[in-house]
C-alpha cells in the first residue's frame, strides 16, 4: 500500500518536460499573434479531447456521442445570452458545466448498463435525439438556423470579450483549460484514477475486489461531460453564436480523430492531437481546398500503420530504440 501511494506521489508530481509545455503555450501569444484565432479554436478542441480521454483512455469508456455534452454546453451559454437572461462569461461556465454534468449523471446511469457496440450505438443516438430537439426547438434554439448572436459581458467586467480581438479570448481560454487539466490531472493521478484504469484493464477483477464499478463509470462520466460542457460553453462565447453544429457526428468523429492521433490514455494526447489535426486542416485547406481530408485520412493510416497509440506512442518508440542503442554493445 506504501508503494501505491509513494508511486501516485510521483506520478503527481510535475516534471520538467510539462513545465517547458505550459511556458509555450502562453508564449504563443506572443509568436504567433496572427494565428490567436486559430489558437483559441485549438485550445477549445484541446479542452473537449481531454474530456473524451478521461472516460475513454483512462476508463475504457466506448463512446461515439460526447458531443451531446458539447452542445449542451454551448446551448445553455448561447440560449441564456441571446435571449437576455444571463451573459456573464465565468458563471456561463458553471451553468454549462452543471447541464452538461447533470445529464451526463442521468444518461450515464442509464447508458452504462451497457457496453460494447451497444454502448456506442446508444451514445450517438443520444447525440442525434438532442440534436433533433435543439432542431424542434426553434423558440429557444433558433432551429436549424441556430443563434446568430450571443453576447457575452466583459470578463471580470474589465476586459471586453469581442470575437474581433482575440487576445483577450486566447488568454481567457488558456487559463480555463489550465484549471481544466489540473482537474483531470489530479482525477487520473489518484486513487480514483487508478481504479478507473485498473476497470479499463480488467472490469471482472475490479469486481471481483469489491470495487464499486458502475459508480466509478458514472462518476467518472459526469465529470467528463461537465468538461465537454464547459469546452462548448467556450466554443459559443468565443464565436459569439451556437448551432445545430455543436451537437453534429462530425463534432463527434473529430474529437476521437484527435485523441487517436495524439495518443489516447495521455494527459498530453489531446493537446498533441488537437495541434496537429486542427493545423493540418488549416494549412492543408489553404493547398488543397477541395480534398484537404485526404491529406488526414492518410496521415491518419500511416499513424494506425506504424504508430503504436498515436504520435505519442510514435515519440516513445523512438526514444527506446535511441536509448537501446545507447546501452548495446
Amino acid at each position: 500500500m506504501n508503494g501505491g501511494a509513494e508511486y501516485l506521489r510521483e506520478q503527481r508530481r510535475w516534471h520538467w518536460a510539462e513545465i517547458v509545455f505550459w511556458l509555450l503555450v502562453p508564449a504563443a501569444w506572443f509568436v504567433f499573434p496572427g494565428y490567436l484565432v486559430l489558437g483559441t479554436q485549438i485550445l477549445i478542441a484541446a479542452l473537449f479531447a481531454l474530456s473524451l480521454d478521461l472516460v475513454m483512455g483512462y476508463a475504457g469508456i466506448v463512446t461515439l456521442g460526447h458531443a451531446a455534452f458539447f452542445g449542451l454546453g454551448a446551448y445553455a451559454v448561447g440560449m441564456l445570452a441571446h435571449h437576455g437572461i444571463w451573459s456573464e462569461p465565468l458563471s456561463g461556465l458553471v451553468i454549462a458545466a452543471v447541464v452538461a454534468g447533470i445529464f451526463g449523471l442521468v444518461s450515464g446511469l442509464i447508458l452504462l448498463r451497457t457496453t460494447g457496440l451497444t454502448l456506442l450505438m446508444l451514445t450517438l443516438c443520444m447525440m442525434l435525439l438532442l440534436e433533433e430537439a435543439a432542431n424542434l426547438g426553434q423558440t429557444w434554439t433558433g432551429g436549424y438556423d441556430g443563434l446568430p448572436t450571443v453576447p457575452i459581458d466583459p470578463i471580470l467586467g474589465r476586459f471586453a470579450f469581442n470575437p474581433l480581438i482575440p487576445d483577450v479570448q486566447y488568454i481567457y481560454i488558456l487559463c480555463v483549460l489550465f484549471v481544466g487539466f489540473i482537474v483531470v490531472r489530479t482525477i487520473v493521478y489518484s486513487p480514483f484514477g487508478e481504479s478507473l484504469t485498473g476497470i479499463r484493464e480488467n472490469t471482472l477483477r475490479m469486481h471481483a475486489v469489491g470495487a464499486p464499478v458502475r459508480k466509478r463509470l458514472v462518476i467518472c462520466y459526469t465529470i467528463s461531460g461537465a468538461i465537454a460542457g464547459v469546452a462548448g460553453a467556450l466554443w459559443a462565447q468565443s464565436n459569439a453564436y451556437v448551432n445545430m453544429s455543436t451537437f453534429s457526428l462530425d463534432r463527434a468523429a473529430t474529437v476521437l480523430i484527435i485523441i487517436v492521433l495524439g495518443g489516447y490514455g495521455r494527459l498530453y494526447g489531446a493537446f498533441i492531437g488537437a495541434v496537429a489535426y486542427m493545423a493540418l486542416s488549416h494549412y492543408l485547406a489553404k493547398i488543397y481546398p477541395t480534398a484537404w481530408q485526404l491529406g488526414l485520412g492518410i496521415l491518419l493510416v500511416c499513424i494506425a500503420m506504424f504508430a503504436r497509440n498515436g504520435i505519442l506512442g510514435m515519440f516513445d518508440s523512438l526514444v527506446a530504440r535511441l536509448r537501446g542503442k545507447r546501452v548495446g554493445p
